[in-house]
């Protein structure tokens, strides 16, 4: 008896199975990844034109230090990868000289991620569409190459959202509250950046749940609306904290924003991560982790994490009440805006029950929130 290919896809338990839903999603993530990146180079833009050039560049770094970034670590995944003939979709090693250079030169270009999301969305349209039955006998293992691709863009997404996205966004609400007033393309900077970091945040969870053979992927709707709400307030009450302190005092504000994410590097050292292969980028992840700590909680080994969890929660409450406080008593009088942050603030922060988590790509355990995963 010949069975077709879609049969063949249909018989394979929905956990298993790469959707078709999931690969529209990749388009959706897309599309808002490079909105995100142009509403704040054209937010840039309108400073220089202004004669803001310190708000400018900055604008302009936190895009630079977020591409660079994912750019460093999609092409060491690659490398790594090729070595690997279980997660090379051609099925063998490649060690051709030529197509190392071709890929550096791309990451030098800045189009790293792009090449990822093209590779994920052909490989996945050459699998969910095929053209011939030829592919049906391999489906299980094809959809399992394609969630490791999926599972390699949703840990760069996320180390672009806390790099790029939500310092951007704190920025933003920084001047906003300066100022006191927002042009629309700030406003909307602020919209996609959010958006940006929301959907990094919920996909990274989904992909890596994904990828525990002990776990089942978190169910959409309901579930995956309650984890969005819960992040979007924990972090947002986080950025508006800062932002208030920033407001209050920038260069003591800043520079103790300096030492959280230094604080949050030298954690990462004391714990001796090994999520990468290569010491350089080992020292790089590590300087990520301090960036993604200053925001929430990150397990980066994956280990116990009650006593440092509950001490880093405790921390921050601390912070997101003290900030609305010191501001309604310190800061000028007759800003409607900060006052609107402030009252944001309080209604936003909610009790701890988990954090982001270190981990990413397939072999070492780390945790997203109570959920293991597994890192590279």
């Amino acid at each position: 008896m010949i069975i077709s290919p879609q049969t063949q896809l249909q018989m394979l338990p929905a956990e298993s199975r790469y959707s078709k839903r999931r690969w529209f999603c990749t388009i959706a993530s897309l599309l808002l990844y490079i909105v995100d990146i142009a509403t704040d180079i054209r937010l840039a833009v309108k400073y220089v034109k202004e004669g803001q050039l310190l708000w400018a560049v900055l604008t302009f770094s936190f895009v630079l230090v977020g591409l660079m970034a994912t750019q460093i670590f999609s092409y060491a995944w690659y490398i790594d990868d090729m070595k690997n003939e279980a997660l090379n979709l051609r099925g063998k090693a490649i060690k051709s000289g030529l197509v190392c250079v071709g890929l550096m030169s791309l990451h030098v270009l800045g189009m790293g991620i792009f090449t990822r999301y093209m590779q994920l969305l052909m490989a996945g349209h050459q699998e969910l569409w095929p053209a011939t039955s030829s592919h049906a006998v391999e489906n299980r293992s094809a959809h399992h190459k394609l969630f490791c691709l999926a599972t390699d863009l949703s840990m760069l997404k996320l180390f672009e959202a806390f790099l790029e996205s939500l310092p951007q966004l704190l920025l933003q609400i920084y001047l906003l509250l300066e100022h006191g007033e927002c042009s629309l393309v700030q406003y909307a900077s602020m919209a996609f950046s959010l958006a940006n970091a929301a959907w990094a945040l919920v996909d990274y969870r989904r992909c890596l749940r994904r990828s525990l053979p002990s776990d089942q992927e978190m169910p959409s709707a309901l579930p995956t609306a309650v984890y969005l709400l819960y992040k979007f307030s924990t972090i947002t009450s986080c950025i508006l904290a800062y932002a208030l302190l920033l407001s209050l005092s920038t260069h003591a504000a800043a520079a103790a924003l300096g030492v959280l994410w230094l604080l949050g590097t030298l954690w990462a050292f004391v714990l001796r991560t090994n999520f990468c292969t290569h010491r350089a980028t080992e020292w790089t992840y590590r300087a990520v982790v301090g960036a993604v700590l200053a925001f929430t909680f990150f397990n980066v080994k994956g280990s116990d994490t009650r006593a440092p969890m509950s001490l880093y929660y405790l921390f921050h409450t601390a912070v997101n009440v003290a900030a609305p406080l010191l501001f309604a008593l310190l800061h000028r009088r007759g800003d409607r805006g900060g006052a609107g942050v402030s009252g944001g603030l309080l209604c936003l922060h909610a009790p701890p029950r988990g954090g982001v988590s270190g981990g990413g790509r397939g072999g070492r355990p780390g945790e997203v929130g109570d959920v293991v995963v597994v890192g590279r």
